[in-house]
Parts: C-alpha cells; structure tokens; sequence
C-alpha cells in the first residue's frame, strides 16, 4: 500500500467515526427528547377532607392534590371532595380504612378516639419544640417508625404523610379576657384530643366539635368559649359575630401538622412513581402551605382586630405556666401505655436536642420587632 493509500484509509476512518458518532448523538438526543412514556388509563383516588368549603385548611388540601395532578402528568389524577360529601370530618379515617374512599386530608386527633396516642402525631405536650421540629422527629427522629406502628396495632390499612407545620394556636375565643387560671375554670370549651385532657385538667368542661359545629353551640350555650387553630379559619366560622375578645399564645396544641392518608390496599397496587409523587408532594404541600399561612393569617388577625373590633391580648404566662404543669398531671396515666410512653420519650429526646440548638442560636426577633414597631405588641 502506497502512503498516499494509507493516509486515504485513515482519513476515510475518521469520517466513519465522526458520522457514526453525529448519529449515535441525534438518536441519544431523540431518546431524550421523546421518552417512553405510559399511556396506560389514568388511575383516579377519591379524597376526602375533615374541611368545609370556606376554610383554608380546605385550600391547603387542595395545593396537595394541584401538586400531585400536575405532576402526574395525566397518569394519576385526585378527586378531591370537602367534609360531609360522603362521611363526617371525624370518620376521614374509618372510611379510607375500609376503602370507601382512597384518600382523606384530616389531623390526626380527628381519629385521637381510636388511641390517645394518636394525638402525639401533632397535638401532644410541647418540650420545647415548634412544629417545625415535631415534623423533623417524624421524618428524621424516628417518629415515622412510630406512627407506622401504631397503624400497625391499630389493624389500620392506612399510609399516611404528614405536612404543614401549623403555627401555635390560640387559646381562643372568650366572652371576657382571661387574665388569670382562675378564669378558665368551669368553662365550657370546645377543643380536640389531648388538649382535651390537658384543659379537663385545668378545671374546664370540655367537647369535642368538629370546626364547622363550633359556632352553633356557641350560640346555644352549650360551649362557652373555644379554639380551633387559626386566624383565617376562625374568621371564616364567624367567631368574631358571637365573640369580641381572642387571647393568643397557648400550650395546648403548639406544634401540629396534617395527616394525608391512603388506603395502604390501593396505595401498594401504584406505580412506584405514583406512590413517590404522592408521598414527596406531601413535602411540596408542606412549604406551601406554610407560606399561605403565614401571608393569611396575619393579614385576617388584621382584619379581625380593625374591621370586626375584635380585642387581641395575649395569653398571660401564668395561664401558661399552669397548662405546662397540667401536661405533668395527665401525662404520668397516659404513659401507663406502653406504646404511649415509647412516643413520648422519643419525641422528648428529639424536643430537647432541636429546641436546645433553636432557642440557644435564635435571635430575640421580637427585640427587633420592637425596635422598628416599638409599643405595638403591648407585652
């Protein structure tokens, strides 16, 4: 072979590569650029939440579903229907066991009859934590194991998520401000799981009411006075048509989140990618929410303050002090149950590691408020 044949062969080489490697290139691109995508039927879940249209706890349900139907790009798809439409707020749980329907948006002291230690998955004593941090322990301090077998004992064919770290809640609604402990006994108070115990305690004769019960007996007397969660939904009752006086800051029900639970039947039969998107939306959820939240909440305490002259005070400490001393009360019975004593000592543990770093390395944000807003909280 002549070099002038040679040096044809290799240039002839290098083109065949570079041809085959503009090829393989376009065919990976096109691969890419148009996957394998299932058109199978598209898989629809029935949910239910504990909420009324009017609320914003309904809102945040539905962020939920807008988050799983859009990333689930047609493939699966929620159905989502507000309390009452086929079971009561308080029966999400039975009905997502059984399979009636596949899904349901609650708290899970909506299903606290079944196990007070129910209760401990968002509305148990506070060591320090906020609820931030009570949902750190469920995803990160072994808190999930712990609901899992709870479900488990139970016989519950449920999965469940949890999302939205709720703001503290107020004390509530009052007839007069409460300015010492002495005023709260005797009181007929609207309030939910263990808060119950805990205000049962405190000399309180307590019900349990679903939200959109509460108003209507107040106005027939058989409450008092009472709590559900927040600015927003407590306006959305009415409860500044049949009170004038809410007091701020409490211990009862300081670090709660939603539960979204699935009938563990139908959620094992998805897809791992719809199981997936279920599950991570609840963490999408969870910071939308929160965000909503805080942006709503604050401008309907505004509103309730200027518009509907509501008095806002804040819930003396020594109110305070005696719910921390009423949680040491109760809980020494509640822990008679194995299961219950477990939770506890868990979350404590988790409480006191979080809160010691949170309140060590915080800043006192509300010096600062009151360096740019002097005199406006009044405490």
């Amino acid at each position: 072979m002549t070099m002038k044949e040679v040096k044809s062969e290799r240039i002839g080489r290098r083109k065949f590569i570079k041809t085959a490697a503009v090829v393989g290139g376009v065919a990976a691109a096109s691969t890419l650029g148009f996957p394998m995508v299932s058109r199978a039927q598209t898989i629809t879940l029935k949910m239910q939440g504990a909420w009324g249209a009017k609320d914003i706890f309904n809102d945040y349900a539905t962020d939920y579903v807008k988050r799983v139907n859009e990333m689930a790009g047609g493939r699966l798809k929620i159905q989502y229907l507000i309390a009452g439409a086929v079971v009561g707020a308080f029966q999400v749980m039975d009905a997502v066991d059984k399979g009636v329907l596949d899904g349901g948006h609650q708290v899970t002291v909506y299903w606290y009859g079944k196990s007070k230690a129910a209760s401990l998955f968002g509305t148990g004593p506070v060591f320090g934590q906020n609820a931030h941090q009570g949902l750190a322990w469920i995803y990160y301090g072994g808190g999930y194991a712990l609901y899992e077998e709870l479900l488990k004992a139970l016989g519950l064919n449920i999965v469940g998520f949890f999302a939205m770290p709720m703001p503290t809640q107020p004390l509530g609604w009052f007839k007069k401000r409460i300015k010492n402990v002495k005023d709260l006994d005797g009181l007929k108070y609207r309030t939910v799981g263990l808060a119950a115990d805990l205000f049962q305690a405190m000399g309180m004769k307590v019900t349990q009411l679903p939200g959109g019960e509460i108003v209507p007996a107040l106005e027939k007397g058989v409450i008092d006075a009472f709590e559900f969660n927040n600015p927003t939904s407590d306006r959305s009752f009415g409860a500044q048509d049949v009170s004038k006086v809410y007091m701020l800051g409490s211990y009862h029900q300081a670090a709660e989140f939603f539960e979204i639970i699935f009938n563990k039947t139908k959620y094992d039969a998805l897809p791992t990618e719809h199981q997936a998107i279920l599950k991570y939306a609840a963490e999408a959820a969870s910071s939308a929410n929160f965000w909503r939240g805080q942006d709503q909440y604050s401008k309907d305490l505004l509103w309730l303050r200027d518009t509907a002259k509501v008095k806002l005070y804040r819930t003396p400490q020594s109110v305070q002090k005696a719910q921390l001393v009423a949680w040491d009360k109760i809980l020494p019975d509640l822990e008679k149950d194995p299961f219950f004593a477990k939770a506890v000592k868990s979350q404590k543990a988790f409480a006191h590691r979080v809160a010691f770093y949170e309140l060590l390395n915080s800043c006192d944000y509300k010096l600062a408020f009151d360096h740019y807003f002097p005199k406006e909280l009044g405490f």
